[in-house]
């Protein structure tokens, strides 16, 4: 039997994020003020790193549960964000979808300090990476919408 050697993958590429722009029935938007760096104390869209073997949709939903206790459902493609320096640690590229709860309570863990719904005309001025980009495309993109 020929045994392949083991080969460890070391990848300068882009990291696979996703993050969820998550509405209640009032359209106010979700969002979690982070507890760890980056942006530390700064308002975000629930969202996180997909795992090796993870579908993006799979690691949506299993991150949007673990940061703010809600099981969403994907309702559609939001957008693809890219910058290389919407993240100061290392290249990610974000896939946002358009997401709504279909059970649970909101419950914080040791990422996030606070789980809030804003109105659309009254987001917090202190947002981190590039969340406020992503919110103001979907308003735009609201608008568009028939």
């Amino acid at each position: 039997m020929h045994v392949l050697p083991k080969i460890v993958l070391r990848s300068r590429g882009p990291i696979i994020a996703s993050d969820a722009i998550v509405c209640n029935a009032k359209k106010e938007i979700l969002l979690t003020k982070r507890n760890i760096e980056p942006f530390r104390g700064k308002w975000v869209l629930p969202g996180g790193h997909v795992k090796y073997g993870e579908t993006i949709e799979n690691a949506l939903q299993r991150e949007v549960e673990e940061e703010t206790g809600y099981k969403v459902m994907i309702e559609k493609l939001h957008g693809v964000y890219s910058n290389p320096k919407r993240d100061p640690r290392y290249h990610i590229i974000c896939i946002c979808f358009i997401c709504k709860i279909v059970s649970g309570d909101a419950k914080i863990n040791f990422e996030v300090g606070e789980i809030k719904f804003f109105s659309l005309k009254s987001l917090p001025r202190k947002m981190g990476f590039d969340h406020r980009k992503i919110i103001q495309d979907f308003i735009n993109n609201k608008g568009k919408q028939r």
